[in-house]
């Protein structure tokens, strides 16, 4: 069974990563049509073509490996110069062969090619895929983050240690001899909901433990609701060593008031702007991968020739997408979380074309 949930995560990413260049490839053929730029060709996928249709002057198709995409664009560039017999350098004559190709393009179409479009008309044009791709990774993000909700711990108990271990201990059981948890000792149940810590209200977990952190060893009132009617428990925190979260975000470990409850987790629907948000950091964060490309391709050649292990920050590829979502579809997790983890994939595969293609270099959109 998890052999076909592995190729059905797979077969799912394929779809989505398909989706998402189909529409990047839209992005730039409806600016490109809208200014009367003539289209020879919008294709899925390189290799044999499997289906076409031909609708106008368009040729519509899919081809073999869905791994990519292409618009045919008359007059990509401007006609090819008269050749002058000199030798050229290997750059320059890249860029010749593919001016060359594209002159059998600029002969069907005339006058409706982009290079004649004025620069601003250009510029959208060549815009409009990545841009498409941010649109969709935005619609993605807010569908998650604002539809389906985050996974957020509350302020209801969900369950209560019983004694206290020693931090770095290997058992979870108690034993004779070990200390009640404070939570045990004053009382705490499962589904109990906290409400106040200390005389202050709280509304969610990480509230409630702010204040329990950095009130070790003081007795402390702490207001519940158990079946409808609302209590106050006396605890006294003791200090241990424990990890939690500061408030820069970060895990830590230190000597913090504790007391020996786990609470519940439930989705928490964010703003509308989240999803905005959310692409913004992913933005940044493949910005960053990008000027680190270079030598992150270096560590991975290192890694690749020494046998050592790589990198699990390092970039991933297309394929290593396909399986790790492959590997999350084959996991236990509740199928709600399996397809929040792979909408996420998705999200942050479409800011990575975007961004990618925005790079000044041919054959991407950037150049």
């Amino acid at each position: 069974m998890s052999v076909i949930l592995f190729i059905a995560g797979v077969l799912v990413m394929l779809v989505g990563l398909g989706v998402s260049i189909a529409l990047h490839e839209l992005g730039h053929i409806l600016p490109a049509k809208a200014f009367g730029v003539r289209v020879g060709q919008y294709m899925i996928g390189f290799g044999p073509t499997l289906w076409s249709k031909r609708v106008g002057e368009t040729e519509y198709g899919f081809k073999a490996l869905p791994l990519g995409g292409f618009i045919s664009i008359a007059g990509m560039y401007p006609p090819s110069p008269e050749a002058d017999g000199r030798k050229k350098r290997v750059w320059s004559t890249l860029v010749q062969d593919a001016r060359e190709q594209n002159d059998e393009t600029i002969a069907e179409a005339g006058e409706r090619t982009l290079y004649r479009l004025a620069t601003w008309k250009r510029v959208v044009v060549m815009l409009g895929g990545p841009f498409m791709n941010l649109l969709l990774a935005v619609a993605i993000f807010s569908g998650l983050l604002s539809g389906l909700g985050v996974m957020q711990s509350t302020t209801t108990v969900a369950s209560v240690s019983e004694c206290v271990v020693a931090a770095g201990a290997e058992r979870t059981e108690c034993e004779p001899g070990d200390a009640p948890t404070p939570a045990a000792e004053a009382g705490l149940e499962p589904g109990d909901t906290i409400t106040s810590v200390d005389g202050t209200a709280v509304s969610t977990f990480d509230e409630a433990s702010a204040i329990i952190r950095e009130r070790a060893d003081s007795t402390i009132p702490i207001g519940i609701e158990r079946d409808g009617s609302a209590q106050t428990l006396k605890i006294t925190p003791i200090l241990a060593e424990n990890e939690y979260t500061n408030d820069h975000g970060e895990v830590v470990t230190g000597e913090v008031g504790f007391v020996g409850f786990s609470p519940t987790s439930q989705r928490v629907k964010q703003p509308l702007w989240a999803g905005a948000q959310q692409a913004l950091d992913n933005t940044v964060a493949v910005g960053e991968v990008i000027v680190q490309l270079p030598v992150k391709l270096y560590d991975v050649a290192v890694d690749l020739f020494t046998g050592q292990d790589r990198d699990p920050d390092g970039p991933i590829s297309v394929i290593g997408v396909g399986r790790i979502a492959g590997e999350v579809a084959a996991t236990e997790a509740p199928i709600v979380d399996r397809a929040a983890f792979l909408l996420n994939i998705l999200g942050a595969v479409n800011i990575a074309l975007m961004m990618f293609n925005l790079i000044p270099l041919l054959p991407l959109d950037g150049g």
